[in-house]
């Protein structure tokens, strides 16, 4: 196959190339100083400028629905909101990470050149239309994540966490490419674009086609933890240092969901009744294991980490209602609002435990909050907003995320799966009310750290802000959404 390199394909793909070049920036200066670490300051704003135009460029190209490079990067409404998401949720990261004991030190260059190519790599996966491009974005994503991991001045859980991240995830890329090569042998393709109006019909006539979906699909489960494939997630989030958990939970799980959206779009449940019935029972099992598993944990990190794999069943709900939907840019809308408000808040949290942890070996319990809502009213508050609206508590923003989400559901006549969803979010105000009785119930001297923080700090009241405000004005930016999708 000839690809021609044109200057249309390469003004669509600037943002990936302004992003890779601001990454070396970093590490070209610290070669150049004889390998000495300069101010990381200065580092970070390199890398925030970085993201800044990277997230400018794809607001002026990414929502033209034009292709790059033959067919093999799309960059439509999807692209340009996940990838936008991304780079906001990378960037209150990347702040968390220069304030953060466990992740500033001699190597924080490195860590920010990988952290960058981790989001270029979010990119790709995203604007991917080709599986085998596909998998090159979730390898550059992963693979700068496992060493991020193992970057941690935590000498002994991170790398444990590292391990077992790489391990269980070197698995699932192979089950995600043996299943891409199924789709080849059977279709002639692995362009989605190709073999997306006669999905529905191969999946019913092709039993190596419905073979190669099903690992594709199996690939993409363990990637944004879905039950049973979710074991990975709460030693990894709670392993990893906390920014870098933060960016875990929140970046790499919306493009992961976007992209998985992508496949899923094809149609593919509509022609197997089977793989429609076990992606709804994965979709309850996920939301039902998280939330039940959530209420025992006492590490407020491990609970954070089984929250985010009971949303990950919310969102399946989404994900199966656009798979069977004639009118998916509603679907794959609330699919999008859900994950920018799961990001939001989950950002927020992980940042207040940031804020708390004196060093790099610091564990932050729940029990642990006692005393903070004396000690930091306003930070208090702002982690009230934050357990609040992950609970799905009007009227914050994730109120309104659940809202679209299971109204999609219903619409398509999904409503045992609506009806699961909302038992679950009853059953997760338990776990998500026990730190706010802690933090205002009991006495105690929870305080953040001494160290300066102010950066952190201010990353917690801009998520607060954020929801509070985006959910009281909900409707225009979900209308948005859903235009640019449509």
């Amino acid at each position: 196959m000839n690809i021609t390199v044109g200057l249309t394909d390469v003004l669509l793909a600037s943002p990936l190339i302004v992003l890779f070049l601001f990454s070396l920036i970093p590490l070209t200066i610290k070669t150049l100083r004889g390998n000495s670490e300069q101010n990381p300051a200065a580092t970070i704003v390199i890398a925030l400028i970085g993201l800044g135009l990277t997230a400018g460029l794809l607001l002026v190209f990414g929502g033209s629905d034009k292709t790059a490079f033959n067919n093999q990067l799309l960059f439509d409404g999807l692209t340009q909101w996940s990838s936008l998401l991304a780079i906001i949720a990378s960037a209150g990261a990347l702040v968390m990470m220069y304030e953060n004991p466990a992740t500033r030190g001699k190597q924080f260059s490195e860590l920010i050149f990988l952290a960058l190519n981790s989001v270029l790599g979010m990119i790709i996966l995203v604007a991917a239309v080709n599986l085998i491009t596909v998998f090159i974005g979730l390898e550059l994503m992963s693979l700068s994540l496992y060493l991020m991991i193992a970057m941690s001045h935590e000498q002994k859980i991170s790398k444990e966490a590292a391990m077992k991240y790489f391990v269980l995830g070197s698995f699932a890329s192979a089950i995600f490419l043996y299943g891409v090569s199924f789709v080849f042998g059977s279709s002639g393709s692995v362009n989605i674009t190709d073999f997306m109006q006669s999905a529905a019909t191969l999946v019913k006539t092709n039993k190596l086609f419905l073979f190669g979906i099903v690992f594709v699909i199996l690939g993409f489960c363990f990637k944004v933890s879905i039950a049973p494939f979710h074991a990975w997630a709460p030693d990894v989030y709670q392993g990893a240092p906390t920014p870098v958990t933060s960016f875990m939970a929140t970046a790499v799980k919306a493009v992961s969901f976007a992209a998985f959206l992508r496949v899923i779009a094809t149609q593919t449940l509509v022609g197997s009744q089977n793989l429609f019935d076990v992606m709804q029972w994965l979709a309850v099992i996920t939301m039902t294991v998280g939330n039940v598993a959530a209420i025992m944990q006492n590490n407020f990190k491990r609970m954070l980490a089984y929250s985010s794999v009971a949303h990950s069943g919310y969102l399946l709900v989404g994900l199966i209602t656009s798979g069977i939907s004639q009118n998916s840019a509603y679907s794959a809308s609330s699919v999008m609002f859900y994950l920018f408000a799961y990001s939001i808040m989950t950002l927020g949290a992980f940042a207040v435990v940031s804020l708390i942890e004196r060093s790099e070996n610091a564990v932050v319990n729940t029990d642990d909050l006692a005393g903070f809502a004396k000690n930091q009213p306003a930070l208090a508050m702002c982690l009230t907003i934050f357990m609040l609206s992950l609970a799905g508590i009007p009227p914050a923003l994730g109120f309104f995320g659940k809202f679209y989400l299971f109204s999609a559901a219903v619409n398509e006549g999904l409503l045992w799966l609506a009806l699961w969803g909302v038992l679950n979010s009853v059953i997760s105000v338990y776990y998500y009310l026990r730190p706010i009785v802690v933090m205002y119930m009991k006495d105690g001297e929870a305080d953040v750290a001494d160290h300066s923080l102010h950066a952190t700090t201010v990353t917690v009241y801009v998520c607060a802000f954020i929801i509070i405000l985006v959910g009281l004005f909900s409707g225009p930016l979900f209308d948005l959404v859903e235009k640019s999708l449509g």
